[in-house]
């Protein structure tokens, strides 16, 4: 079963990808000023990516591709190709 980290519109995707390496990064360069207790803001970053940053980047993939191309599975071997032509886009399950 795969995992779907993609989320209903690129922008949304991106402003989640904003947010988690924002939190990152603001955490990493605040250590000077505010000490220590501000790497505390970097899990909350895990919230944003849905898992970790490589999650967020399959999920971009995911998101950019949705309605595009589709995996077909025949007799244990699967391709990837292009979505038919009038096909409806696939709901994303659980996908904010």
């Amino acid at each position: 079963m795969s995992t779907n980290y993609a989320s209903k519109s690129v922008p949304r995707h991106l402003a989640r990808g904003a947010v988690g390496f924002g939190l990152i990064i603001g955490s990493i360069a605040l250590v000077p000023v505010a000490g220590p207790a501000t790497l505390l803001a970097a899990p909350l970053a895990l919230i944003a990516f849905r898992g970790c940053p490589t999650c967020w980047m399959v999920g971009l993939a995911q998101t950019v591709s949705r309605g595009r191309l589709e995996r077909r599975c025949e007799d244990g071997v699967c391709t990837l190709t292009k979505a038919s032509p009038g096909r409806a886009e696939p709901s994303v399950p659980g996908g904010p």
